[in-house]
């Protein structure tokens, strides 16, 4: 699976060096169309979350680059790694650290804010905890993230547990797949 290295359009030396040595997956939102599988925000009405309330109700100074992060977080459509988003908060500021961006990230998740993903080993993503239930399809060769809903497969899933004698509490659906050849 490829990984392209990627490069700060920035003048900060350390993110330089760290994007010289570790590369990530560059993500794409697509919307899928098809029967009952849809794209999330198709799916029910969506608000994004609040984090720097949720930080504030931590205890948490709310800092100009935590605040950077924050806004860089509430504008993404993708599933950012923390070096996507330290690349990004590094062209609006450069003395923002990677260390501050893992930080604020390990208390939004703490605080149930995002979620973290780990898809195919690769480096941890995360995603806003709001919004509709809905999976995802990897594709192993580009690294690309599709989000999709599909009615069937949660009706499948709920069926398979209740035949079973459970409740589905929460689950997580991901598809490693490859793009079928025309």
């Amino acid at each position: 699976m490829g990984v392209p290295i990627i490069s700060p359009s920035s003048r900060n030396r350390r993110a330089q060096k760290a994007f010289g040595e570790i590369g990530f997956f560059q993500l794409q939102k697509i919307a899928t169309d098809g029967d009952a599988v849809h794209n999330r925000s198709m799916n029910k009405p969506y608000t994004k979350p609040d984090y720097e309330q949720e930080l504030r109700r931590a205890g948490v100074r709310i800092t100009r680059p935590r605040r950077i992060i924050l806004n860089i977080l509430n504008e993404t459509e993708d599933h950012p790694d923390a070096l996507e988003i330290f690349r990004r908060a590094v062209e609006e500021d450069d003395s923002i650290s990677l260390s501050t961006v893992y930080r604020t990230m390990k208390l939004l998740e703490e605080r149930g804010a995002i979620h973290r993903h780990a898809f195919a080993g690769g480096p941890s993503r995360f995603e806003q905890a709001s919004g509709a239930h809905h999976d995802h399809i990897i594709d192993m060769d580009s690294g690309d993230v599709v989000e999709f809903h599909s009615d069937k497969i949660e009706k499948l899933q709920e069926e398979i547990a209740r035949s079973l004698g459970f409740e589905i509490v929460h689950h997580r659906l991901e598809l490693y797949c490859k793009k079928l050849k025309s």
